[in-house]
């Protein structure tokens, strides 16, 4: 019968749950501290008139338009804005920031 080492089986858990940890650490571009996704940063924020819910750019009403989201009932429930440094910023129609994709 073999007999387990313990401590080499607690050191190999270790490293890996720290590799884990490290690893979605890392991923800086998809992180909200980074500045780009900052809901602080001028460009995400529904006050610059690009991200505004009044332009027609992201209105429910104007015909065809893409960027708009709906629910699982088929309703409008917001609209997607695509930002200028990649990704896109999710917003309800009262103009509330409601999250992100960050560029890849």
């Amino acid at each position: 019968m073999k007999s387990i080492n313990y401590i080499n089986i607690i050191g190999i858990v270790t490293v890996l749950a720290f590799s884990a940890g490290s690893a979605a650490a890392q991923d800086w571009g998809s992180s909200p501290n980074n500045w780009e996704n900052s809901s602080n940063n001028w460009n995400n924020s529904s006050t610059n008139w690009k991200n505004n819910p009044g332009n027609w750019e992201n209105s429910p009403n104007r015909y065809g338009n893409n960027r708009i989201i709906y629910d699982s009932e088929g309703d409008p429930a917001g609209y997607a804005v695509p930002k200028d440094s990649g990704g896109v910023n999710l917003y309800d129609f009262e103009g509330n920031r409601k999250g992100y994709t960050p560029a890849r």
